[in-house]
C-alpha cells in the first residue's frame, strides 16, 4: 500500500500516503528495564530489571538493551497503537496534525499536545529535536524491510542515536499477525495484556472478524475495490500484500486484483480517464490526509461514473491501521456492515 503524501506517486509514494516506501536501516544497541518475569506474570508486562530485548521485522535481527527503554520515539501510527496499551512516547513521526491543529486520523486517541511532533509529513523529521529527546528506542513499521516514514536522507543520523524497531505490516503479514506482534511489542515496554481494555479489545476484534464472515457469506458475490485518489491518478490496490485487505481476503470478502501492479507489487496507477477499468459492488476508498475524498472526487468524471459510486457504496479505507485490537475491531465491524448492505452494481 505505500505511497508518499507528496503526489508524484511510484510505489513508495504511494505507500505513504497511500501505501509503503523503503528506507533501508542499521540497528544499535542501549539500555532499559525488562518485562521477563515467572510464568504467572508473563502477561503483565510490569517489569523485572534485566536486558530488554524484541525482534526487529525490518532487518530480522533482534534488538538488545540493558534495560526496557523509557525514552520512546515513534511513528505516528504506531504510538497510537502503543497509547492504546498505555504506553506513553516521548515523540512522534508522521502525520499527527491536520491543517486546522486537530489530530490527524492516525494519531488516533493520543493527546497530540502531549507529545514531541518531529514531522509531521513524509520525509519530514527533525534531528536536532529528536537526538534532545535522548531516545532510548525508536519505533514504526515495516512495509518491505525498510523503516516507515524515516527519510532517506537523513536515516544514518537518525538510526545511530538510538536503536530501531519495526513491526511488519506488508508483504506475507495479514492484520492479525500484525496486531500480535504489536501487543507482543506493548507487552515488553510494560503493558498488561491481561487488563480489561486489553482483554475486552481482543474479544471486539474476534467478535468483529465474525460478523465480516457471516457478512460475506449472508450476501455472497459483492466485488470490492479498495483505491486511493490523488490530483492525477487513480490507484488500484491488491489485496494481496497489505496486512489488512490480506485479512479481509480472509475472511471471505472478494476483492478485484488489478492486472498491472507496479514494481513494489502494491497497486496500478490508472490516469482519471481509464478510472473506470475495474467495476466494483463497493470501493474501500483511501481516507489518509492528504488523498482525495468522495466531496473533492466529485469533480473527477470518471469516478462519478463508476457504478459503486453512483450506488452510494463507497466506504473509507483505514489504510494504515493503528494496530490495537480496539482499533482494528472497528475497522471490520465497518466493514461487515457495509458488505452486508452492498448490493451487485459493478
Amino acid at each position: 500500500m505505500p505511497k508518499s503524501r507528496s503526489f508524484s506517486l511510484s510505489r513508495r509514494g504511494f505507500v505513504a500516503a497511500g501505501g509503503a516506501l523503503g528506507l533501508v536501516a542499521a540497528l544499535a544497541a542501549c539500555g532499559g528495564t525488562d518485562s521477563a518475569k515467572g510464568d504467572g506474570d508473563k502477561d503483565k508486562g510490569s517489569a523485572a530489571s534485566g536486558p530488554w530485548t524484541f525482534t526487529d521485522d525490518a532487518l530480522k535481527k533482534e534488538v538488545s538493551l540493558k534495560a526496557k527503554p523509557k525514552n520512546i520515539v515513534a511513528f505516528t501510527g504506531t504510538a497510537a497503537a502503543l497509547y492504546d496499551y498505555g504506553i506513553p512516547v516521548k515523540g512522534v513521526f508522521g502525520p499527527t496534525k491536520t491543517a486546522d491543529g486537530k489530530p490527524d486520523v492516525q494519531a488516533g486517541s493520543m493527546d497530540i499536545s502531549k507529545v514531541e511532533i518531529l514531522g509531521n509529513v513524509y520525509d519530514e523529521f527533525n534531528v536536532e529535536k529528536y537526538a534532545a529527546l535522548q531516545p532510548d528506542l525508536l519505533v514504526t513499521n515495516t512495509w518491505d524491510g525498510s523503516y516507515w516514514y524515516v527519510p532517506e536522507a537523513s536515516k544514518d543520523k537518525i538510526l545511530k542515536l538510538a536503536p530501531a524497531a519495526a513491526i511488519g505490516v506488508g508483504g506475507d503479514v495479514s492484520m492479525d499477525k500484525a496486531l500480535e506482534r504489536t501487543a507482543e511489542l506493548a507487552k515488553s515496554l510494560g503493558a498488561d495484556l491481561n487488563s480489561k481494555t486489553a482483554v475486552d479489545g481482543k474479544a471486539r476484534f474476534e467478535a468483529a472478524a465474525a460478523k465480516v464472515r457471516e457478512a460475506t457469506k449472508a450476501n455472497p458475490g459483492i466485488k470490492v475495490l479498495a483505491g486511493s485518489g490523488s490530483a492525477d491518478l487513480f490507484y488500484a490496490s491488491t489485496a494481496d500484500t497489505s496486512a489488512d485487505l490480506k485479512y479481509f481476503k480472509s475472511l471471505g470478502v472478494e476483492f478485484i486484483t488489478p492486472d498491472k501492479l507496479d514494481e513494489g507489487g502494491f497497486f496500478e496507477s490508472l490516469s482519471w480517464e481509464n478510472a473506470g477499468k475495474y467495476k466494483a459492488d463497493l470501493i474501500l476508498l483511501d481516507n489518509r490526509t492528504g488523498t482525495l475524498q468522495p466531496e473533492e472526487l466529485k469533480a473527477k468524471a470518471t469516478w462519478a461514473e463508476l457504478p459503486a459510486v453512483k450506488a452510494g457504496q463507497v466506504a473509507p479505507r483505514t489504510t494504515e491501521p493503528i494496530y490495537s485490537y480496539d482499533k482494528c475491531a472497528k475497522i471490520l465491524e465497518d466493514l461487515a456492515k457495509s458488505i452486508q448492505s452492498a448490493k451487485k452494481v459493478g
